[in-house]
């Protein structure tokens, strides 16, 4: 249950001035209030500080309440819940898998009713707290299982958004679909009962081919990435489409949004061309790599591949490309006894793509380190031959 002393002007202040402070050197003193144990405010201290990094909408909203730890893992941060509003809008939603409410609230401002559901009786309680407290009056909270209410109630919603749990009963991760939970693949039927549209949201690490082989009607994959790290995959399934689905990739910098999409049967069987590395060197962003859209970004950028394998690019003219630029300055044959030779500083940014020995055993055969504005590329060339491409940043 809600414990409202957590909204006491002495609490909150207490909880605001000692959120930088060690936690558990804070815990070992105890609670310095009669109706806040000090493990109440340890879990608010520990959601703050998520929520400064992660939601800044909620971190800047006095009175929010956070849930504990595990709770706030797989909840989708503001940038990419944000991004998910952006794909659908309609009347009515349901989100079936609530949680600490991120996606549901920003899925409501897309939509005139949002229905929340959400099993776990704290969790919906304090959602339903922050909700009032940031007037999203048009949301609902249902404390019960989404996927039951839709069996027993008819209901036409525009869309349905889940993001299903990754953890089994004893808390150990899980992979396919099914094994999640709600399992959706399981109940699309009840799910296209009650909608046309889906959206959902799975691990970045589930590989696209399978989600394709578990779910039915997929019309675009979403692979979302910030500051290169791919956060989450979305997937929009439409009621009887059964054309090839749009692959659309996307990697939130601080500057800019790279955006690519292709698919895989249009592009992925044409012919591409391959070169020896000329002036400049490409290195496709996670989200791309993610997707596996290889084909497609050397058709649709006029670059060239200098391996099948290598998945980095170049060309003789500056491109406009989703991930890292680089120009090259130097090429040489990979030869460990007479690298020594080429390095004047002792640091240096190491990249290997298609290449037998790590980074940890370049750095270590080379005595560099990491920084610099050198960029080193350890690859394979179209000759199989072993190189290394010097290079820095367009």
């Amino acid at each position: 249950m809600l414990n409202k002393a957590l909204l006491d002007k002495d609490v909150s202040e207490f909880i605001s001035k000692n959120r930088k402070k060690d936690l558990p050197a804070l815990i070992l003193k105890g609670s310095p209030f009669e109706k806040v144990s000090i493990q109440e405010l340890a879990v608010q201290i520990k959601g703050l500080n998520v929520a400064e990094k992660k939601f800044q909408e909620f971190f800047k909203t006095e009175g929010i309440l956070y849930p504990p730890k595990l709770n706030l893992e797989q909840t989708s941060s503001e940038i990419t819940a944000k991004y998910k509003a952006s794909l659908v809008q309609g009347e009515q939603i349901a989100d079936l898998t609530g949680g600490f409410g991120i996606d549901s609230f920003f899925l409501s401002q897309s939509f005139e009713r949002l229905d929340y559901f959400e099993i776990n009786k704290n969790l919906a309680e304090t959602a339903a707290h922050n909700f009032k407290i940031l007037n999203a009056g048009n949301i609902t909270v249902k404390a019960k299982n989404g996927l039951d209410y839709l069996k027993n109630h008819q209901t036409n919603y525009d869309w349905i958004y889940a993001d299903p749990a990754r953890r089994d009963s004893t808390g150990g991760k899980v992979f396919r679909l099914e094994d999640c939970e709600p399992d959706i693949p399981g109940h699309i039927g009840t799910l296209f009962a009650n909608t046309n549209n889906i959206l959902l949201k799975t691990s970045p690490i589930l590989d696209i081919s399978a989600g394709l082989e578990e779910l039915y009607f997929v019309s675009e994959i979403h692979v979302v990435a910030v500051g290169n790290e791919v956060k989450e995959l979305l997937w929009i399934l439409k009621k009887g489409f059964k054309e090839e689905p749009v692959i659309k990739t996307l990697n939130f910098e601080k500057d800019q949004i790279q955006e690519f999409e292709g698919t895989k049967n249009n592009f992925e069987t044409e012919e591409i061309t391959y070169s020896a590395p000329q002036k400049y060197l490409y290195e496709p962003n996670s989200a791309i790599m993610k997707s596996g859209l290889f084909q497609s970004l050397a058709l649709k950028t006029n670059t060239r591949k200098i391996h099948q394998h290598s998945h980095l690019y170049t060309s003789a003219d500056l491109k406009n490309f989703p991930g890292r630029i680089f120009q090259i300055t130097d090429i040489k044959e990979y030869k460990p006894s007479n690298l020594k030779k080429y390095f004047k500083s002792k640091k240096a940014n190491v990249t290997i793509r298609n290449f037998p020995d790590t980074v940890a055993e370049i750095r270590k055969k080379l005595k560099i380190k990491e920084g610099g504005e050198t960029y080193l590329f350890f690859t394979t060339n179209l000759k199989n031959e072993k190189i290394l491409i010097f290079c820095k940043k367009v």
